[in-house]
Formats: structure tokens, sequence, C-alpha cells
């Protein structure tokens, strides 16, 4: 067998098998975003955890930040295949642009050297930019669309945010009070969660 083919081979699977592990990644992910529940301590009901994000990062880290973008991808198709929608697909699209945030510049970060602490600096700068862009779309983006799909205006959902936090008064205040404190929460603890289990993950997608 020449070399040429030999490298065609190789590439061939190495391909194939990068595809099955989008998959299996994006499968486990769009389970787990089904399991989700409130934290009553930080933001009202609406807004819920789950540690879909976790695969994801554990993808993004193996197999490069677009990889990350993919299961990202089949993560939110598996959710509402399996669940559905409750916020008429807007819930869903924002999903995936906040979970875009956090795990592609972690990925780039820890792609350009990959060692415990470039994964620490990419997941702080993954859950700090996160959790900044999830407040502006979710005050001026977000909040008004669900309102304007289920026929609840804007106040109702700072009311709800004035039950958690008194300081809430207006969408400014409840994105500084209630969602920034909520996904900062939400992507430390996805962070944690791989840091703790990436190194024997890695194993397995690698093959080492």
């Amino acid at each position: 067998m020449s070399e040429q083919v030999l490298r065609r081979n190789v590439s061939t699977r190495s391909r194939t098998r990068t595809i099955t592990q989008i998959a299996m990644l994006g499968a486990i992910a769009g389970i787990l975003m089904n399991l989700e529940f409130p934290i009553p301590f930080l933001a009202p009901s609406f807004y819920q955890l789950d540690f879909s994000e976790v695969p994801v990062l554990v993808g993004s880290f193996a197999m490069g930040p677009l990889a990350g973008v993919w299961v990202e991808l089949v993560k939110i198709l598996v959710h509402l295949v399996t669940k559905g929608t409750m916020t008429a697909g807007v819930g869903d699209v924002a999903n995936f642009i906040f979970g875009c945030a956090f795990v592609v510049p972690a990925g780039f970060i820890y792609r350009s050297m990959k060692n415990r602490k470039h994964a620490v600096l990419g997941m702080v700068a993954g859950t700090l930019l996160t959790s900044v862009v999830a407040c502006f779309i979710n005050a001026f983006i977000l909040l008004p669309a669900y309102g304007k799909a289920f026929g609840m205006p804007v106040d109702a959902f700072i009311q709800m945010g004035s039950a958690v936090h008194g300081s809430v008064h207006n969408l400014l205040t409840f994105a500084a009070l209630i969602i920034f404190p909520f996904n900062l929460f939400k992507y430390t603890l996805t962070s944690l969660i791989v840091f703790l289990i990436y190194k024997r993950i890695r194993v397995v997608l690698k093959g080492d």
C-alpha cells in the first residue's frame, strides 16, 4: 500500500471518528439539557440550570472549537426532537449562542497550548464572555421576545426578578443582579466539572 493511500485511509478514519464523537457528545448534551432545574436563590424559575455544556466543552477541548460548535448544534437538535420547545424556539437559539460563546473561546485558548493553565484561562474567558453576552441578549432581545410570544409585559419579568433580589426594578438591574450571577454560577460550575473529569474523558476520546 502506497504512503498516499495509507495517509488517505488514516484521514478517513480520523474524520469518521470525529463525526461519531460529535454525534455522541451532542446526544449526551441534548439529554442533559432535558434535565434542567431552577435555582430559586439566584433567579426566577424560568431560568433553569442544566449541565449540557459539559460534553460540549469536552468536545471543544478534545477536537477543537469548531467541533464544539457542531456538538452544540447537535445538542439543540436532540433537545428539540426529544422534548420540543416551550419558548417558540427563542430559548433554543439563545442557548446555542450562549453555548458557542462559552466553548469557542475556551477551545481556542486551550488549543494554543494544551495544558492545565490554558484550560483554566479558556474556561474563565468563556465564562466571563458568556455571562456578559447573556446580559445584553436577555435584556434587549430575549425577555421582550418572550413577552411578545406569551403575551406578558416585560414588567412581569422584572417583578419576578424583584421577588428574588429586592434591588431589581428595571431591565438593567435585572441583567446585573439576576442574569449575570446566574450565568456566572452556571458556567463556573460547568468549568469545574470539566476540569475534574476531562483528563479521564480525553483518554477515551483520543484513544490514548
